[in-house]
């Protein structure tokens, strides 16, 4: 096993934002409600696609926060470039991956860290199919694709994990910064989990609860998640150094 760390310090949350508000309020309220104390930063990270209303929101929460804050203009294009400027700019020994439009329940947060404590090597990752998780708003087709999916691709990285696309994820700091990421747009969120598992990165899952998100429109079509299978495919036969930066080493 890969020991990237050896204890839990702080974590770091990244929150893209495009057209959340309220939804990114009650997040943000959350999260400091329950682990403030654990935080070393959120980074929101909005676009020129963000909203003005999203970005009055945005800075709002910056003033009320103060240097816990930290607000990025990303570079990169489309959610996976959002991610990628995200990670690098990661001060907490762990990085939370999730969405702020309510999808990802921010009252999981806590239970992510505390399992990070436990396992601060591994990566944390919610499941909305294990025992005890759920899909609230999600369309009969849409289900039976993605269980088709999950099945196909744990059975190919020789996993038993249930979820391998909902990315709502804590991981160790200096793994995500280790890794050469490729992808921009939201087939980011599937390399994010199948190259640490070709890495060799435990995984390990906690239930969650999936509800559509009621505010705005997602920046995701169905189409697009046909590219999931083509980022699944050229990971799991690549090699395990191609996958990280030049001149990072993380395999012992």
């Amino acid at each position: 096993m890969i020991i990237l760390v050896d204890r839990f310090e702080s974590a770091t949350v990244i929150l893209p934002v495009i057209n959340e508000t309220t939804s990114l309020v009650q997040t943000v309220e959350i999260i400091l409600r329950d682990v403030k104390d654990q935080l070393e930063q959120i980074i929101i990270a909005v676009a020129d696609r963000t909203t003005q209303e999203s970005m009055a929101v945005v800075e709002q929460i910056r003033c009320d926060c103060g240097d816990l804050v930290v607000v990025h203009q990303q570079k990169l294009p489309f959610l996976g470039g959002a991610m990628r400027e995200a990670f690098d700019l990661a001060r907490g020994s762990h990085v939370i991956l999730m969405a702020s439009d309510l999808e990802t329940d921010p009252n999981l947060v806590r239970t992510l860290i505390s399992e990070a404590e436990m396992h601060p090597s591994a990566i944390i990752t919610a499941s909305r199919w294990c025992d005890g998780g759920s899909f609230q708003g999600y369309s009969t087709i849409k289900l039976a694709c993605n269980w088709i999916f999950q099945r196909l691709f744990s059975l190919l990285y020789g996993t038993s994990l249930s979820d391998m696309t909902y990315a709502y994820r804590i991981y160790p700091t200096r793994l995500v910064q280790a890794i050469r990421w490729e992808e921009l747009r939201h087939p980011f969120l599937f390399e994010a989990l199948v190259k640490p598992l070709r890495l060799g990165v435990p995984v390990i899952e906690i239930p969650a609860t999936w509800t559509a998100r009621t505010e705005g429109a997602s920046q995701n079509t169905f189409f697009r998640n046909f590219e999931y299978f083509r980022v699944g495919m050229k990971a799991r036969w690549a090699s395990r150094c191609s996958l990280l930066k030049p001149g990072v080493d993380i395999l012992g």
